[in-house]
């Protein structure tokens, strides 16, 4: 049985991720202590900083410049290191690139998995991915990763073969299971979005290229978007 409305609000908000220092614009990295683990050293504190400091600069970096023409001299220009610093902890620009990629999108790929296990009503479950993907993708520095491989994957097969492994194969894969869920109580008409449960997501696509090309002069409202594209497959809304 779905679980009562009433139990709904709290449901929803403890699958709410965590956001990653890199994420947010403007945030500055913290050093975490974990309860119940021993403290870290003083050592350990600097070498976490300094990896966020190298992370933090990367997606600057990546964001101006692209992929392709970042280079890590710069970067660590950014963090305020030396270049050799960089190598400490990552063997090259594209090790450096999936880790940023890795740590800024896992907490949302993990929140939407969540979904496939959480028995709510799919109108429910919908607007509340509609939210996350607002909150925690649009509004955020997440959205110029997806930017990032939208434009450089076809240059860099790896890039885009770890996106896909890392994320979209998780989250399509947790998107079937919701979907074949709400059609077997009758809440979706449409079978052929089990098949092609990227048709649930194509509206974040078009939000982040829309955006990133024509927002200055022309921005799209991505959460009234979103929504409509949910009444849509729903049948609801009216004509």
């Amino acid at each position: 049985m779905p679980e009562k409305p009433s139990r709904l609000t709290s449901r929803l908000e403890s699958l709410r991720p965590e956001t990653p220092v890199a994420a947010s614009q403007g945030a500055k990295p913290k050093a975490a202590k974990a309860r119940g683990t021993r403290t870290q050293s003083a050592r350990e504190v600097r070498s976490a900083a300094r990896k966020e400091a190298i992370l933090t600069a990367a997606l600057e970096e990546f964001s101006a410049s692209g992929f392709a023409a970042a280079r890590l001299e710069d970067v660590a220009k950014r963090a305020g290191v030396a270049k050799g610093t960089i190598y400490l902890y990552f063997d090259d620009k594209e090790a450096l690139f999936q880790e940023l990629a890795r740590s800024m999108l896992s907490p949302v790929v993990g929140h939407i998995e969540t979904f496939a296990t959480t028995d709510v009503p799919f109108r429910m479950l919908a607007d509340n991915i509609v939210d996350v993907m607002v909150r925690e993708v649009l509004t955020t520095r997440r959205k110029d990763i997806i930017r990032l491989i939208i434009s450089e994957g076809t240059r860099f097969p790896a890039l885009a073969e770890f996106y896909h492994r890392e994320v979209l194969s998780r989250v399509i894969a947790a998107l079937r299971v919701v979907l074949q869920r709400a059609v077997d109580r009758g809440e979706l008409r449409h079978k052929a979005l089990i098949e092609f449960p990227q048709l649930l997501g194509a509206p974040l696509l078009v939000a982040v290229i829309w955006n990133s090309v024509f927002g200055t002069f022309s921005p799209l409202d991505a959460r009234a978007m979103l929504k409509a594209h949910i009444d849509i497959l729903l049948d609801r809304g009216g004509a």
